[in-house]
């Protein structure tokens, strides 16, 4: 009797098929998981390196949006900046009009300046990005000095292994424009609440009476008047006002200047480099042949990408046609073998397809002979 029991090509065949079968199992595994290496059974050494290397990656990935994160706070905060920068001028303005003028003429440029001041006060406010704001903070845990906002910029892993976070600390306490706390010094308050002389230097306050000219007089941005609806500022007393304005506006473009620098050094170029690591790990490489590398396990695996390999398996797919009908053609008929059905007018059929074509045994196939 022909059987595939006894029939040693048979068995040689499907062994064959048996190989074939296995080997398409690794290209499509390689192609659902789009690793070369994705269990330890593959490599276990090149397997360990590789997932330690996948966690890195989601960690650097995470510092990226880190970055993306800081630098809106920091665009937020120095847009709230210019505005204020505008309006202060603005301010500036207001005092040089109303030198030389009447005390009518400056009770209408006080309404003004106390809208402006209003203003000031909004743009600070509302400068805030996902919960921080850098421009009116209040420092009562830390005495009037402001925390740092910290953004995380890089990871790192040393050679031995011990990973390490990077962070760039971001000085609220020089850009804040208001602070909250009560007791707060000239120096730990804020650019525009903080009281200055006639110089625009910080300094302790010193209250003024309207209208009485004092050279230690002191005022503030946020609070300056030109009348409090009884007494009116003098020409001297709206001369050391705008130098309390130039004063103010000085430190805010000195600061705007810092943003600028600090945009660049610590949050873009950071940022552009880590985007350009993350690249590198993504990049498909070209390999020399019989090469092993580590980055295996991150790569897809090389030739076609894994939806042409999936269409196109290639050789395999062939391997397993012509294993097929070898072990098929001792179960059908003698006398009319059929051909090798590989290429088959161009369509491809799967192994089980054409053993269910082929396994067709005749009674003449299975009689004893």
């Amino acid at each position: 009797m022909a059987s595939i029991i006894t029939n040693s090509s048979a068995m040689t065949a499907l062994q064959s098929l048996n190989a074939t079968n296995k080997n398409l199992d690794v290209t499509q595994g390689r192609i659902s998981t789009g690793y070369r290496i994705s269990t330890a059974s593959d490599n276990a050494a090149y397997w360990s390196i590789a997932t330690t290397m996948r966690s890195d990656n989601g960690a650097l990935s995470t510092v990226q949006d880190s970055l993306g994160l800081g630098a809106s706070k920091v665009d937020t905060a120095y847009t709230g900046m210019n505005k204020a920068i505008d309006v202060v001028n603005q301010i500036k303005q207001k005092l040089v009009a109303s030198y030389g003028s009447t005390d009518a003429d400056k009770a209408k440029y006080q309404t003004e300046i106390k809208a402006l001041q209003d203003q000031l006060k909004s743009y600070a406010d509302a400068a805030t990005f996902s919960g921080t704001n850098m421009l009116s903070v209040d420092s009562t845990t830390g005495s009037g000095v402001a925390s740092d906002v910290k953004v995380v910029s890089a990871f790192n892993r040393t050679a031995s292994g011990t990973a390490s976070i990077a962070t760039i600390d971001i000085k609220v306490q020089d850009i804040k424009l208001y602070e909250g706390y009560s007791t707060a010094t000239a120096a730990q308050e804020g650019i525009l609440d903080t009281t200055r002389n006639a110089a625009g230097a910080r300094t302790t306050a010193s209250a003024a009476t309207l209208g009485t000219y004092n050279a230690a007089n002191t005022f503030s941005v946020s609070d300056m008047k030109l009348t409090d609806g009884t007494l009116f500022a003098s020409d001297q007393q709206i001369q050391q006002m705008m130098g309390v304005v130039d004063g103010a506006l000085k430190d805010l473009n000195n600061d705007d200047r810092r943003h600028q620098a600090r945009r660049r050094q610590e949050l873009d170029r950071p940022a552009e480099d880590l985007h350009a690591e993350l690249d590198g790990l993504h990049r498909p490489r070209r390999r020399p042949a019989r090469r092993c590398r580590h980055e295996q396990g991150i790569d897809p695996p090389p030739g076609a990408s894994g939806a042409a390999a999936a269409r196109h398996p290639g050789p395999l797919d062939r391997q397993q046609q012509l294993a097929v009908d070898p072990v098929a053609l001792p179960l059908g008929s003698r006398q009319h073998p059929k051909p090798l059905n590989f290429l088959n007018k161009g369509r491809r059929r799967t192994g089980a397809a054409l053993l269910r074509s082929e396994f067709n045994p005749s009674p003449q196939a299975l009689s004893p002979h």
